[in-house]
């Protein structure tokens, strides 16, 4: 079995692209940020971007494409947005019409494609202090969840915030917020730490979005905003198409993630 941490993101992108990792892509080339997807024709584009300015938790932008172009040059100028992620989502008129591994034949010339941190990004440095990641450890998804939290309106888009969760042992909550609190370029801070129900979660046990992992006694449930959250808005405002990756399932950069930490 490959070693995904130590691959180069070149190397796994190209994986992915002949179809041969159609998995999540957390701890995949450790050590090198991972970004969410959304694409939108142009006549949306402008009003996403805005929408992205006004909720930076949620929607932290990395790369912004060209109009037509599949390349994001900033974070991954040998990439495609169009092949190299695991999977992706297609939503019409906000309904999720079809999952799929490669969006050649949706692509359009006047399709922009938003990278948006994903906080899988600072999952290294919470493991470098020790702090374990329970998904990684069990081999699946991360848990996301709809919450009762508006995200700011703009143009067309409007919808309800997203969150991750992760268990973390109570003593290590405040180290854990201190280290992810350096990334604000990939969600940042938490958004909440304990309490489900506060954020209108009914059942830990049930995310909306990836799986379920163990929560062990000792250890409290910390939420940070999502990336997941343009699908939730995607559903709320119904745009006539939106392209998004499928929950987990990244498009790793060639950027390194300290690049996006801050002192």
């Amino acid at each position: 079995m490959k070693n995904f941490a130590s691959m180069q993101p070149s190397d796994i992108r190209e994986m992915i692209r002949r179809n041969e990792l159609v998995r999540p892509t957390a701890g995949m080339a450790s050590g090198f940020a991972q970004a969410n997807l959304a694409i939108l024709k142009k006549e949306d584009a402008f009003d996403f971007l805005l929408f992205a300015q006004r909720n930076p938790k949620s929607c932290p932008i990395l790369d912004v494409t060209e109009p037509g172009s599949p390349i994001p040059q900033m974070m991954a100028p040998n990439g495609d947005i169009r092949t190299d992620i695991p999977k992706y989502r297609i939503y019409k008129h906000g309904e999720l019409t079809e999952e799929v591994t490669d969006i050649t034949s949706y692509w359009e010339d006047d399709m922009v494609g938003f990278l948006i941190g994903c906080s899988f990004t600072f999952e290294h440095a919470l493991l470098n202090n020790g702090i374990s990641v329970r998904h990684i450890e069990e081999d699946c998804n991360v848990p996301m969840y709809m919450t009762n939290i508006p995200c700011a309106k703009a143009g067309k888009f409007h919808g309800m915030t997203v969150a991750s969760m992760r268990p973390i042992p109570q003593k290590d909550v405040v180290r854990a917020t201190q280290v992810t609190s350096r990334f604000p370029a990939v969600h940042g801070a938490p958004i909440h730490i304990g309490n489900p129900a506060a954020l209108g979660i009914k059942d830990i046990a049930r995310p909306d979005f990836g799986d379920a992992v163990t929560i062990k006694d000792g250890e409290v449930p910390v939420f940070w905003a999502c990336g997941v959250t343009p699908q939730a808005v995607a559903m709320a405002t119904k745009p006539a198409l939106m392209i998004t990756h499928a929950p987990g399932h990244m498009f790793i950069t060639d950027v390194r993630d300290e690049k996006l930490g801050v002192m």
